[in-house]
């Protein structure tokens, strides 16, 4: 679970900057805006999110938590995957998709390439409740960092995110925030 990364920008594309760190050149996929701020030769911060497929390792980073949050939302969505969620955040702003969760316009996410009608009610369907007039909800975003680590431990031993987030839902709303043991929880949904 890689939380963030710190480095030298060594090139930048239309959606991904390569970051040296280590030694190593790690390629980060992050919204459009993200990459086009990032100059070779800058050294950038960035909030990440892991994604664990079979077949790939890949990095998502973000200016500041809230994106990678809302990222993390938007993952939860059915039909939602990682390059999805980040085209809305390409797109939106985090406060234009607080905004239109809101005020309940499904059609602002149907603006987003790629997203049709019935994924733009997902979406919103989805993220009512989660999202709130500071951006995500307190109790929501207490969590999220944990239960986002919690995710990417349990799409690293090989579980989809639709399959990890009904794992989660699952852990008990006064369990502890520690995320070995929100982990332990979460692997015990998958026992029954």
């Amino acid at each position: 679970m890689i939380a963030s990364i710190q480095g030298e920008v060594l090139s930048q594309g239309n959606d991904n900057l390569v970051i040296l760190v280590g030694g190593i050149g790690l390629r980060v996929f992050a919204p459009t805006a993200t990459c086009s701020a990032a100059r070779p030769g800058q050294y950038t911060f960035l909030q990440t999110h892991l994604v664990v497929r079979e077949d790939a390792l890949t990095l998502y980073g973000f200016e500041t938590e809230m994106e990678r949050n809302y990222f993390s939302l938007l993952l939860g969505v059915n039909g939602v995957g990682p390059r999805i969620a980040l085209a809305i955040l390409s797109v939106l702003s985090v406060d234009s998709i607080r905004r239109a969760v809101l005020s309940e316009q499904a059609d602002v996410f149907s603006r987003v390439p790629g997203v049709g009608k019935k994924t733009a009610q997902k979406i919103l369907l989805h993220m009512q409740g989660k999202v709130g007039p500071e951006g995500v909800l307190a109790e929501a975003a207490g969590l999220m960092d944990v239960d986002a680590e919690v995710l990417d431990g349990l799409t690293g031993l090989g579980y989809s995110v639709v399959e990890a987030q009904a794992a989660i839902q699952s852990i008990p709303r006064d369990a502890t925030k520690d995320v070995e043991e929100r982990l332990r929880l979460a692997l015990q949904f998958f026992m029954k």
